[in-house]
């Protein structure tokens, strides 16, 4: 290991003093900044032949959070490395798998190692999922990444066709799409039991993290996290407690807030028993909506055209709407006074034509409100070991014989798109108008070259002599246009890079 590097030290050598002492990474134990590691180098190696009782080789990058449960999920294989940009954070993780090669920088995992493993489980803050899956799929390596699977629309459409291209074995983290609830909606919806769907109404009971605030001032860096590597191919800023871990789920540069937490596991059930596509029509609303912070509820409507017959149903246009931030849809006429909607930390109502179908988190305990319990054929296949192990098995097949996983790619990657989208109808909800998408070609139709567009940096709120006041400051007005592309595909820092589209 390299000695620690001193602040004074990397002040000079790095050229950091610009942004100011509290943007310094920790750059202990050797850990590498985005300007001395590269892409890594390592050539594809394609995927090794295995049987089903030989051990899948995995490396993991993001372990100290949702990564602990998916690595603890399939340690019956052979875990060979592990990475993190929090060493206090990853230690219990580290500590479980001894046997581990441990590094803070996942682009030197795959140069020295990436003849050693076969599999990545991507568990990091959501700005980091798509470059370090993308450049794992494009070594031939099957990957493993939680929710939400993408932080942008077109990093969804890469990985998408990544995955493709390399025939590897994919699976994105919303557990409940290898349950029985989800195929069970699926089954009764396509069977015809409530009729035809032309409006879906789904909630959150999330954020439970800090969301809303104004930007907080830079503090030290703790020496067991490296903030560079975290920050990753986001803009730097400086380092503050409040976004990491876990928090970095409300802040715009690292996470998507509520919507892409749990809409990736309440919403899964509507993309799959609708045979939802690309959506046509966006809209979104929120509290106060800030530059840097997730606001603390939002709404959004999403329309999706008219699709082919699925089963028994027709496939009219679909209105779906999304709450969160503890906001419900209003209940049913017939829901039973005194029950709760939520389940599990949300809930999904499908109407239909002939009845009503409510579900919770993850699809479970799908029921219709009619009472009925509708007896249909099972079409879906069920999954008898775990989400996550089913990703393993998958691994192990040839691509020609291969059974997707239950959130592969092929299907994550256009639903993740859906997620997504609804954060970008609630970022440019000022233009005060529903948004147009032409979801082919990722771009929306409206918004004009003249239209302008600016966000309140800080809310300014004071109490001055009893009474209450608003001195917000705003970002200058920039190009609509422009700020929508940048969020449909953002443009990384520099020293960090997404492979190609195919």
């Amino acid at each position: 290991m390299k000695p620690k590097i001193g602040r004074r030290d990397f002040l000079q050598k790095s050229g950091a003093a610009a942004v100011g002492l509290t943007v310094l990474p920790s750059m202990v134990m050797g850990a590498e900044t985005s300007a001395t590691a590269s892409t890594p180098k390592a050539k594809p190696v394609g995927t090794r032949t295995m049987a089903p009782s030989d051990k899948l080789r995995i490396a993991a990058v993001g372990i100290g959070g949702r990564g602990s449960g998916v690595l603890r999920a399939v340690e019956s294989e052979d875990i060979v490395a592990l990475c993190d940009v929090d060493w206090r954070y990853a230690k219990p993780v580290f500590d479980r798998y001894p046997k581990a090669k441990r590094y803070w920088d996942w682009r030197v995992m795959f140069d020295e190692m990436g003849d050693q493993f076969d599999a990545v489980i991507v568990a990091t803050a959501d700005h980091c999922h798509a470059i370090i899956a993308a450049t794992a799929i494009t070594m031939g390596k099957h990957v493993y990444v939680e929710k939400p699977l993408t932080h942008t629309v077109y990093e969804s459409r890469l990985l998408t066709k990544l995955a493709q291209k390399h025939k590897v074995a994919t699976q994105m983290g919303n557990q409940g799409s290898s349950g029985e609830g989800v195929c069970l909606t699926k089954e009764w919806i396509q069977n015809g039991e409530i009729g035809e769907v032309t409006r879906v109404e789904a909630f959150t009971d999330r954020p439970i993290w800090p969301q809303g605030l104004n930007t907080p001032k830079g503090q030290w860096v703790p020496d067991t996290l490296n903030w560079d590597l975290f920050v990753g191919p986001a803009k730097m800023r400086p380092f503050n407690e409040i976004y990491t871990p876990w928090n970095f789920r409300g802040w715009w540069d690292f996470g998507t807030g509520a919507l892409g937490d749990m809409a990736c596991h309440i919403m899964h059930p509507i993309f799959k028993a609708l045979n939802l596509g690309y959506p046509t029509k966006v809209q979104g609303s929120s509290t106060l909506l800030l530059n840097d912070c997730a606001p603390v509820a939002q709404k959004v409507r999403l329309v999706f055209p008219e699709r082919q017959k699925a089963g028994k149903i027709k496939m009219p246009e679909v209105e779906v709407h999304w709450y969160d931030g503890g906001i419900q849809p209003l209940k049913p006429k017939n829901w039973k006074d005194g029950e709760d909607m939520n389940v599990e930390g949300g809930g999904v109502l499908f109407y239909g034509t002939k009845d009503i179908l409510h579900c919770g988190c993850y699809g479970v305990k799908p029921r219709l409100l009619s009472g009925r319990t509708p007896n249909v054929a099972k079409t879906e296949r069920r999954i008898a070991t775990s989400h996550e192990m089913d990703w393993v098995r998958a691994c192990k097949e040839t691509p020609e014989n291969r059974i997707p996983t239950a959130s592969n790619f092929n299907e994550a990657g256009p639903f993740n798109e859906m997620v997504v989208m609804g954060v970008l109808a609630v970022r440019l909800q000022s233009l005060n108008k529903e948004l147009l998408w032409d979801g082919p070609n990722m771009r929306f139709t409206n918004i004009g070259d003249d239209e302008m567009i600016k966000t309140v940096v800080e809310d300014g709120f004071t109490i001055k002599d009893g009474h209450p006041s608003f001195a917000k400051t705003w970002t200058d007005p920039v190009s609509a246009k422009k700020f929508a592309e940048s969020l449909i595909k953002h443009e990384y820092r520099n020293g960090w890079k997404l492979p190609d589209m195919p």
